[in-house]
């Protein structure tokens, strides 16, 4: 029988096929409809829907408070904290858990991937996204960040970039930044917000591999 692994904040699901790839039955519950998830889905909110009955629950609080966007324009205080909560309540929970969130969030030790620790790519170029990990598990081997030669694509907005327009002469396309997530089921807005399956793909086998 499989290990049922509850993905809250689970958006449209990109965290979540990474889990289910890995080898776990997957739930997502998200305070927003999700008509793209691709697993069971249950539209609650994540700080107060029970966390019983799930070997291991993980969590994206939103963002906001903490991304590099914000801080330069000085409004981060404007957004809240919901690290610390979700944190207690996981802890409470007594099940494995693992929390994401973007560079500078309040994360305890965690770890960093990366699409160039996957070889994440597309014609436009390497995929360039790095997010931070923090585990109730202490986890082993985790793959080097190590950026390739060659043009780095983000995922974000429109797919508008300076960056971009100079390296390519063009914006980045849609379909090129789902080839470099590993997504082929998401809205543009759902990408930008999305982790890519190959990471949590990764978390989810090491968790499976580690003894209880």
């Amino acid at each position: 029988m499989k290990l049922k692994l509850l993905d809250l904040f689970c958006g449209a699901g990109g965290a979540s096929v990474g889990y289910a790839q890995a080898g776990f039955a997957v739930t997502g519950v998200d305070i927003n409809p999700q008509p793209r998830y691709p697993f069971e889905f249950i539209q609650a909110d994540a700080l107060d829907y029970p966390l019983s009955g799930y070997d291991v629950i993980h969590a994206s609080p939103p963002c906001q408070r903490y991304s590099a966007a914000n801080r330069g324009l000085g409004n981060c205080e404007s957004y809240p904290d919901l690290i610390a909560p979700i944190r207690n309540r996981l802890i409470e929970s007594g099940a494995e858990y693992v929390i994401e969130n973007v560079v500078g969030a309040p994360l305890c030790v965690p770890i960093m991937l990366c699409g160039s620790s996957f070889g994440l790519t597309s014609t436009a170029g390497w995929l360039r996204r790095h997010r931070y990990f923090e585990l109730s598990t202490v986890v082993l081997g985790v793959p080097e960040c190590r950026h390739p030669p060659g043009h780095s694509i983000g995922v974000y907005g429109n797919g508008t970039n300076s960056h971009h327009r100079e390296k390519l002469g063009r914006n980045v396309r849609l379909e090129e930044q789902k080839q470099a997530m590993g997504i082929d089921w998401m809205t543009r807005k759902e990408l930008c917000q999305s982790i890519p399956p190959a990471y949590t793909r990764w978390i989810g086998k090491q968790l499976l591999d580690t003894p209880a």
